[in-house]
């Protein structure tokens, strides 16, 4: 059985009146459109067209959630816990309204993500910068504007010999007074580091956007990633990662725990996200499209979901799946063929739920599809 799928979009302070409301064809919005959800997730699930929605269908056991994604301003920093903190977190927390300010787990899952841009850039700060060249980003940033006591501080922490960039974190969020904070925040918009010029305007713009947050500290010590349209990475538990700008695909598992590090109004348990995050450095790989492949599959090292993306010319691809699936259509005119023969359009920026009886789908038309599915290893 294949049920289409619409919802309307959730208008979340950073989203965008205009990227969402461009992919489908539509006059801007008058409030901010951040993402649109396309799953059984009790938070928002998605509208059928008798008006029920996909959870009275799945009883809520689908193990992703897929959305689209758009950014105009930069969501807060944060990451995700393994499913073994998932569960013991929700456990301490059973004694919690399910809606207190001060909880932090809303669900005993795991949430790693996967997000596919749409946008021609899509801008991000993923992970942790090797240490030694934010020790150089530093340097550069002391010797071009004046010392002062929070850019020193900055300094001796990520020059320490025990965990450098944990220390650094819990002195921005939790020790570091707002006029050292204000001091790094000056050494940004004042300073000049010639290798990490891209950095720096990203960093500025997030700063003008986040006066005086502490989390500005944090994004200074992250990679800066640009991705292009099709590209793609995934996040793991206990990244840090904060999506700046553009539109995207994304999907990740059916979880709601987020443990915040900056750039919000929102509650940030300090201690609890230390506990969570992995502060060992490096670059997030970023995974790069074959443009010879009709069907691109996005490797991801997770059993909660897959998905692909497939570009439709005319002739019909066979996707075998593994159900339950959705179809997701970002252009073109696209349509879903199932075990019943009949054809069911997909308009730009819905989906097609496909139930466990379906195992096989036809994609017919011109346009771009994105298919999600529960993962295999």
């Amino acid at each position: 059985m294949l049920l289409s799928l619409t919802n309307a979009p959730r208008d979340y302070a950073w989203g965008s009146k205009t990227l969402l409301a461009a992919l489908e064809g539509r006059v801007p919005a008058e409030l901010p459109e951040a993402e649109v959800w396309f799953g059984d997730h009790a938070g928002d699930p998605a509208d059928l067209p008798d008006g029920r929605t996909l959870d009275a269908v799945t009883g809520g056991e689908l193990p992703f959630l897929l959305k689209l994604l758009a950014a105009e301003d930069p969501l807060s920093i944060q990451v995700h816990p393994t499913k073994a903190q998932a569960v013991e977190g929700f456990a301490r927390e059973a004694d919690l309204a399910a809606d207190a300010p001060g909880r932090n787990y809303r669900d005993d899952n795991h949430k790693p993500e996967l997000i596919v841009p749409l946008s021609e850039r899509f801008e991000a700060l993923c992970g942790l910068r090797e240490l030694a060249a934010s020790r150089r980003l530093l340097a550069e940033l002391r010797s071009s504007t004046e010392e002062s006591a929070g850019l020193s501080r900055l300094s001796a922490l990520l020059d320490g010999e025990k965990d450098p960039l944990r220390a650094a974190l819990q002195w921005a969020l939790a020790e570091a007074t707002p006029a050292e904070v204000a001091d790094v925040i000056d050494a940004v918009h004042g300073g000049v580091a010639a290798e990490f010029a891209q950095t720096l305007v990203a960093i500025r713009e997030i700063a003008a956007r986040n006066p005086g947050d502490p989390g500005v500290i944090v994004a200074l010590l992250m990679n800066f990633v640009v991705l292009r349209r099709g590209e793609a990475v995934f996040l793991r538990a206990g990244l840090l990662h904060a999506y700046v700008s553009g539109l995207g695909v994304e999907i990740m598992a059916a979880s709601d725990n987020v443990l915040r590090g900056g750039l919000t109004p929102k509650h940030i348990d300090v201690a609890e996200l230390l506990t969570i995050v992995d502060t060992t450095p490096g670059d997030v790989e970023i995974i790069r499209p074959d443009p010879g492949l009709t069907v691109q599959r996005f490797p991801v090292p997770v059993d909660d979901f897959a998905l692909s993306r497939v570009v439709l010319s005319g002739e019909d691809v066979v996707v075998d799946v593994q159900a339950p699936a959705m179809v997701l259509a970002t252009s073109g005119d696209v349509r879903v063929i199932g075990a019943d023969a009949l054809a069911l359009p997909v308009p730009v920026g819905t989906a097609v739920f496909a139930d466990p009886a379906e195992s096989t789908l036809v994609l017919s038309g011109v346009g771009e599809v994105f298919v999600a599915e529960p993962g295999s290893h």
